[in-house]
């Protein structure tokens, strides 16, 4: 009879397993000047309580009179969003412990009900930074049986439960952002295989039914993704992947503080180096840059742009990029649905012409990308709601409204 009830058992766990699957996602938008960063004090130890506000984060880069009235995740939710990418700092969390790191956790479970009381799902991001560098990402670096990296896997364990206590059905947990182990190859070490391996095991343990967001190494890329073995998947596992590719269009910055680099086109194919040149020079005579500066500048500039232009890059390579993913999910019997884009965007445009795309040709790239992943069925989040940098779904200045024209390139009403 024993034996019959174990059996019975196994049958019943059998059955539920495969009738598992990760909540549901499908357009999402990265919140993360909220819980990030949090604040420290002048001796460098985080303030406690930790984490800002609300409040606090809203009025960290425009007054809050420039705020609608209203919930800011109910606007979310209404944009046409059904879930948020929450970046959290988990330098607060790995600091503390016993009471002290419940209280952090207790304000953690707090603004994710915050946002589900919306009718958004979360996607729990532990976003590494490096303002305490005792706490930031490199204590995972050291190899996977290094005592950060217990350390932090420890931490994991205790948001996993804390968010399976907020509700498995509506919180996704996606316990690394971007981790930096290189090269993203086979002539790497099998560290970050073993971090991750070992991390989904961890959670395991608390729950089966939260879902977690898995990723590769080399910064969250695509080729980290393919370098990855999925030897603990379950059916209730999305894979990540960041699309930034290629970087030299989205990420138009220079390097130093007097110098120009954007205005690169997309697709490439749209205009040509010539264009581009005469473009940034007129830019750069409007700033008031001297005859000097301004050959310097094009001189690094041309360089950065004859390679952009040689790749000639545009829907094809996009669409080669995301076959990458989709083959690596087949070959190891996962389907499309459960990879999930976590990051893409471009920075748009400064006013002075310094940094970023002009509109037109971000609008064009991020409805590619869109439209790439939704003909897999990949689940995508855009980075982000707001932000002073360029890359925002809200006006980066004055009142804090929808950009209209980018959420039609989403996608969305």
């Amino acid at each position: 009879m024993r034996r019959m009830a174990w059996v019975a058992a196994w049958v019943l766990g059998m059955a539920i397993a495969a009738n598992a699957a990760p909540i549901q996602l499908q357009r999402g938008v990265g919140v993360h000047e909220w819980l990030n960063w949090s604040p420290v004090e002048d001796d460098g130890s985080y303030s406690w309580p930790p984490y800002r506000s609300e409040e606090e984060w809203r009025a960290g880069h425009r007054p809050l009179t420039d705020w609608p009235g209203g919930e800011v995740f109910a606007r979310i939710r209404s944009m046409g969003f059904d879930f948020v990418r929450l970046s959290v700092d988990p330098g607060p969390l790995l600091a503390s412990e016993g009471a002290k790191r419940q209280q952090a956790l207790d304000i953690l479970a707090a603004a994710v009900e915050r946002v589900t009381s919306a009718g958004l799902k979360v996607v729990f991001d532990l976003h590494g930074v490096t303002q305490v560098p005792a706490y930031s990402m490199e204590m995972i670096y050291d190899g996977a049986d290094s005592e950060g990296a217990a350390s932090y896997r420890e931490m994991v364990v205790a948001v996993a439960t804390m968010l399976a206590r907020v509700g498995t059905d509506k919180v996704a947990f996606e316990p690394y952002n971007e981790p930096a182990y290189y090269p993203c190859d086979s002539s790497g070490s099998d560290d970050w295989q073993r971090i991750m391996a070992d991390t989904v095991r961890d959670i395991r343990a608390v729950s089966s039914e939260l879902t977690i967001v898995a990723t590769g190494a080399c910064g969250g890329s695509i080729a980290g993704l393919v370098n990855l073995t999925p030897g603990f998947d379950d059916p209730n596992l999305y894979y990540s992947f960041h699309m930034y590719e290629p970087h030299s269009f989205t990420h138009q910055r220079p390097d130093g503080t007097g110098a120009f680099a954007s205005g690169l086109p997309w697709p490439a194919d749209s205009s040509t180096p010539e264009k581009v040149a005469e473009t940034l020079k007129a830019q750069m005579d409007a700033a008031g840059l001297s005859p000097v500066e301004q050959t310097m500048n094009m001189v690094a500039a041309r360089e950065a742009f004859a390679r952009y232009f040689e790749h000639n890059w545009g829907s094809s390579q996009l669409e080669a990029s995301f076959r990458q993913a989709v083959d690596w999910a087949e070959a190891h019997g996962i389907p499309s649905r459960r990879l999930f884009m976590g990051e893409f965007g471009v920075i748009l445009m400064s006013a002075d012409g310094r940094m970023g795309a002009f509109d037109a040709d971000r609008l064009r790239y991020l409805k590619a990308v869109r439209q790439q992943a939704e003909r897999f069925a990949i689940p995508w989040s855009v980075w982000e709601f707001s932000n002073p940098y360029g890359m925002t779904v809200i006006r980066p200045e004055g009142p804090a409204v929808p950009d209209q024209e980018m959420l039609r390139a989403l996608g969305l009403p």
